[in-house]
This record gives C-alpha cells, structure tokens and sequence, in this order.
C-alpha cells in the first residue's frame, strides 16, 4: 500500500493544480478521498483525511487508477466522490448544484450567529435560504438549531432535487422545505409577507463576460447559472435588496455573500435603498468583505 500511494502522490504533485477556494483540497486529502471512493465509501476530502486507508483489492487500484485520471482531467474532486464537507456537515454533492466552498462558511456562520441570537426572544426562528444550489446553507442553520425552520429556494429545478435528497439523508424533512422559485416568486402570498426572521443568500456575483473566463475545472463542470449575476454581476444582489423587506418580519436580517471587491459598492446600495437600518459588512481573514447582514 505504501509503495501505491507513494506512486499516486508522485503523480499527483507532478500533474494536479488546486484551485484557492478550495483549500480542503490538498494532494493527500485528495488520495484519501478517492481511495475510500474506489473502496466503496463516499466521503470528503476532510472526512477521508481523518481516516485510516483500507487495503485496496487489484480491482479496487485499477478503479483508483480510474479516478485519478478523472480528478487529474480536471474533474472536481467533490463531483468524483459525491460528497462535500460544509460547516462540519457532509452533503451529497453532484452536478445538479455548485459546490459549497469554505467562503460560503463565513455566511453560514454570521446567519447561524443571528439565528442563535433569534432563538433567545423567539420559540421559532423561520427563514428563507433562496439560490439555495445544494441546500448547504439551509441544512447547516437547521442541523445545528432545532427551532429553525427553513423555506429553501432555488430556480434550478435540478438543484432543489439534490437539496432535497440532503434533506433526507440529514433527516431534516420536518423543519427544511425546498423548492422551485426565482427568488422570491413563489413566496409571493400573506403567508411570507413580513413573517421571515432572516433570509440567507449565497447568489450567482460573476459578470457574464466573466464566465467563460473562470478555471477550466469550474467552467467545464459545475452549473454557470450558479454563477451568472448578469453584465455587471449583481442582477440577483439588487433585486435581493430590494425586494428582501417585504418578507422580513420587524428586525428582520439579510444575509448574503458577495464577490471580491464588490463589498463598498453593495454597501452603498443597501444605503441608498433607505430599506435597512443596519448594514454590517463580514470579513475574511485577509480583510475582504465577503458578506453582508443587513436589519430591516
């Protein structure tokens, strides 16, 4: 065994890129994930990392060899295994929906903060997550608070089946909904109109022009639509802005990821809408504003 891996992670140093929105991914991390993918399991790249590698059958290091050639092709790792980590989750991850990235959990962690502070005025915390892809960010707010419950959204019809089946494999069923809307079409009724505590969004921010020129691993596999926030790239940001208070209850939050650089512009947006009384921008650790909570 030791003498493979030493052969695959040869290979790999020589022939694999990483992409930086992916830090997870290291060369071991990568093995690990596809070994326990050519021995039968499904798991992360974090979760494989944390496990003892079984011996592999003749077969099962062929199936590897297979693997490592689609990962080496620039296959992402994520879509091989079907499986992602996100805020200590692990979710069913395929090409129905992006991959949920390590950014994203800085918006996971502000609306859980927010959710968690709800949760000492309220008996129940209701919350809209729409462009919701794989249903990460809703599941994550709902595994980890049991008063949570959550309206999940996404215009793709394939994504909310995949934030479907997350549902059930977390059996979340009872406090998660998913389904087809265009933002907030299909709330548009008395019974969301200023009842939503907190609405998450993690929206397509990349300019049209943009899209074709991302990594070849990223455009060639995971959905552009995902992407895709128009010529300057905040057609979903500002009708999220505006149309956001209609939905929120007294106090209520916005919570949404932005691109680099972005941040001071939306900022001003949300100012100039005179909709929100308190905008908050949230840093990653290199300073950059990459979400921003807004109360009503």
């Amino acid at each position: 065994m030791d003498t493979f891996y030493a052969q695959l992670r040869a290979e790999l140093e020589i022939k694999l890129s990483f992409l930086e929105d992916k830090p997870e991914e290291t060369v071991d991390s990568t093995i690990k994930a596809l070994w326990q993918k050519a021995y039968g399991f499904s798991m992360s790249a974090e979760e494989a990392s944390k496990l003892p590698l079984p011996e592999l059958s003749d077969q099962q290091k062929v199936l590897l060899s297979e693997l490592t050639s689609q990962r080496i092709m620039g296959k992402p790792l994520a879509y091989i295994v079907g499986r992602q980590k996100f805020m200590g989750i692990e979710l069913i991850c395929d090409t129905r929906a992006l991959i949920p990235r390590k950014e994203t959990e800085i918006l996971g962690r502000k609306a859980l903060a927010i959710c968690e502070d709800l949760t000492k005025k309220k008996s129940e915390v209701k919350v809209f997550d729409v462009c919701c892809g794989s249903g990460n960010l809703a599941i994550a707010l709902a595994f980890s608070l049991s008063n949570v419950i959550v309206h999940a959204s996404d215009l793709s019809r394939e994504a909310v089946a995949l934030t479907n089946e997350n549902i059930s494999l977390l059996q979340l069923n009872a406090r998660v909904k998913a389904i087809i809307s265009d933002l907030f079409s299909s709330f548009e009724s008395e019974d969301y109109y200023g009842n939503v505590d907190i609405i998450v969004c993690n929206p397509p921010y990349i300019s049209t022009s943009k899209i074709n020129k991302m990594d070849f691993e990223i455009s060639e596999n995971e959905p552009l639509m995902a992407f895709d926030g128009g010529m300057v790239g905040l057609k979903v940001i500002q009708n999220l802005i505006r149309e956001a208070p209609k939905f929120l209850s007294k106090n209520g939050w916005i919570v949404f990821e932005v691109g680099l650089g972005q941040g001071p512009f939306i900022i001003q947006l949300c100012e100039k809408s005179d909709l929100y009384k308190e905008i908050e921008p949230v840093t990653d650790a290199a300073g950059n504003i990459r979400v921003i909570a807004a109360r009503c």
